[in-house]
């Protein structure tokens, strides 16, 4: 854009346009994937939610194959091992957070979900400070149990299950990146969970799956919930500190219940709202934590 003197500001952070703040493109990343969630959602009544995840899925692997063109040959067991584990625990994060979508609201599921993040960043930590954060988790799900509203056990299990499959995912993340260079991991990844659900998909969907309508929406949530927060968020992760990042990523079951409110007119009651303001609240308090320890600092 222009800054009225015929040229374009950009800031000292690796040419990023001055108003472009790191943090605009975590958040951008954020409202990219809770939207593709809530219209992911809104496929459920067109075909089967274990349909729409492997469409997703296919969906992005494409793109992301067509841009990276990773290199395969020559490539050892270790590496594989390690980014087949990766596509693993991204296509069950994918398919189990879809599952509990079309069981509990999806402001509720994300909240749940963020569970296995949160464990990731505490266990991460020594400090007893953090046994804080895991009490006002703890006490958020709690609530749950206590004042069920829209409670649906199987569809909080599948949000456990996404969950788990979250920090296994955010646990390979590292040792695929240093595997395989650039987006190639994250391009064989999705390749690797595109063909692990492939037969459920296919079956699940029926002739369900074939309808334009259901292929266009589906190619749609795999560049709003995949391709879009990903480049978006490798840029940031370049500019941001990992406090910051992790603090903007808290905010995620928040967005998480706009998007359903405003594409999906979901409402959550008030005990659903404190549970989720407790995981956000934790969130925060355990990024702010592993902030200040050295390892983190950048």
């Amino acid at each position: 854009m222009g800054d009225g003197a015929g040229g374009t500001r950009t800031s000292a952070a690796g040419g990023l346009p001055a108003w472009l703040s790191p943090v605009w493109l975590v958040l951008g990343a954020i409202i990219s994937v809770q939207l593709g969630a809530a219209y992911a959602k809104s496929l459920f009544a067109l075909t089967d939610p274990t349909a729409v995840a492997w469409l997703r899925m296919a969906a992005a692997a494409l793109i992301f194959w067509v841009f990276a063109r990773p290199r395969l040959r020559g490539r050892t067991w270790p590496e594989w091992r390690v980014v087949i584990g990766y596509g693993i625990a991204l296509a069950t994060m994918n398919w189990a957070i879809y599952q509990s979508f079309a069981r509990i609201p999806i402001g509720l599921a994300v909240t749940i979900e963020f569970l296995g993040p949160l464990g990731v960043a505490i266990a991460g930590s020594r400090r007893a400070r953090d046994l804080i954060w895991v009490t006002l988790a703890g006490i958020g799900v709690v609530l749950l149990g206590v004042f069920p509203a829209t409670v649906d056990w199987i569809g909080i299990g599948f949000a456990l299950l996404a969950g788990a499959a979250w920090a296994g995912y955010i646990v390979l993340s590292g040792p695929t990146g240093a595997a395989w260079e650039g987006v190639t991991g994250v391009s064989v990844g999705s390749v690797v969970g595109a063909v692990v659900f492939l037969v459920p998909g296919v079956l699940a969907g029926g002739t369900s799956l074939w309808q334009p309508q259901v292929v266009w929406l589906a190619v749609a949530v795999g560049v709003l919930s995949s391709v879009i927060p990903y480049g978006l968020e490798m840029v940031a992760r370049r500019r941001i500190p990992a406090g910051v990042f992790g603090i903007l990523m808290s905010i995620e079951p928040a967005a998480a219940a706009l998007a359903a409110l405003l594409v999906l007119g979901e409402q959550l009651s008030w005990v659903e709202l404190v549970a989720m303001a407790c995981v956000i609240v934790a969130s925060v308090g355990s990024t702010r934590t592993l902030a200040k320890a050295p390892a983190l600092n950048e």
